[in-house]
């Protein structure tokens, strides 16, 4: 089922919480609404759920504007952060709930019921917790009833709000490669709120970045990571080291209280024009050589952090700048025999830079 959205346009008393937005989502889509909090990607899946209606603008369901449509009437699901399952009721009950509640010409029979609840619970892989009560459950377990019970309703659209927000590191990776692997199985069209950028570019078959109520970007995920169009994309999807500098009509220079870095523009910038610019490069392309050197900028070596089979170094700039960070794997950080307080070169192998 297709979903559009035009003109989107929502306030909150003096608060602005979507301004303009227009987005199309084709069948059988999984789309990440990426943002940080507060930017309007829960408002907009509240609108197209039906739980909130917009000032302004349009809401499309299969070429039907739902304006005037109920949420039931618009064949979606919902699954929250914080599983809203009801306590009172076993697995079986919460995921059965929406097929016991239809109109009585809707229902099915309760062999029925008992049929779909249980192909459900097969599903999402826990079949064998039926007659259990959602308190002797792990989160990870909650979650994935919550996501059987939207399920059972035979949603066109399923909408997921943060649903792994409130899990642990390890049950939401595993948690999030499953529901890749489920999305592949019903084809379902799905619109997934999240602010963790792994959790996006992992899961999603595109992104849609949103700041301030605006779309800032759209594209599939490595389209968004490695051509941002924006320094607030740029530094949200990911690990970033500014780097304040001006641009002439071939390279872009450092600041000169930063060192004598240079380079030639190479498709590297975004905008029109000469001038002020920031550039960024991220940990992972940073190169260090010990010592002082012309060609790059000088930095000490801070802090080293151990990340299993990564190193984080955290490097300060000269003249009070904000610190850096650099990133190895063990082996080329043990063969720089670089250690805090030395003094090093940061030569970015690869930069982006805007003109501001």
């Amino acid at each position: 089922m297709s979903i559009e959205v035009r003109n989107l346009v929502k306030r909150f008393g003096a608060f602005t919480a979507l301004q303009d937005v227009t987005l199309d989502f084709p069948p059988g889509e999984l789309v990440a609404l990426l943002g940080p909090s507060g930017c309007g990607k829960t408002t907009l899946l509240r609108i197209v759920a039906g739980l909130e209606h917009a000032d302004e603008g349009q809401v499309i369901i299969n070429g039907t504007d739902v304006a005037s449509v109920g949420t039931r009437e618009r064949q979606v699901g919902f699954v929250f952060q914080h599983y809203a399952l009801f306590r009172h009721m076993t697995v079986f009950d919460n995921v059965a709930f929406g097929l016991r509640v239809k109109p009585k010409r809707e229902r099915y029979a309760e062999t029925e019921i008992k049929r779909r609840v249980q192909e459900l619970l097969e599903l999402v892989q826990l079949d064998w917790l039926g007659d259990r009560y959602p308190a002797a459950l792990s989160g990870g377990q909650r979650q994935r009833i919550a996501l059987a019970r939207a399920l059972a309703v035979e949603p066109s659209v399923l909408l997921l709000d943060e649903p792994f927000g409130a899990l642990d590191a390890k049950v939401r990776k595993e948690l999030r490669s499953w529901l890749r692997r489920l999305h592949d199985e019903l084809n379902i069209s799905t619109l997934f709120v999240t602010h963790d950028q792994e959790e996006a570019i992992e899961v999603a078959d595109r992104i849609v970045v949103l700041n301030k109520g605006r779309v800032e970007q759209q594209g599939n995920p490595q389209e968004v990571y490695d051509h941002p169009v924006s320094p607030f994309v740029y530094e949200f999807l990911g690990a970033a080291n500014r780097l304040p500098g001006k641009l002439s009509a071939t390279s872009f220079v450092a600041d000169s209280s930063l060192g004598s870095f240079s380079s030639p523009l190479n498709g590297s910038v975004v905008g029109e024009g000469t001038g002020e610019a920031v550039g960024f490069v991220r940990p992972h392309d940073l190169r260090l050589i010990e010592g002082s050197h012309q060609d790059g900028i000088v930095v000490a070596i801070e802090r080293v952090v151990p990340l299993g089979g990564l190193v984080r170094v955290e490097l300060s700039l000269p003249n009070g700048a904000p610190s850096w960070e650099a990133e190895f794997d063990q082996i080329t950080w043990s063969n720089l025999k670089l250690s805090p307080g030395a003094t090093a070169t940061a030569i970015p192998r690869k930069f982006k830079a805007f003109r501001v």
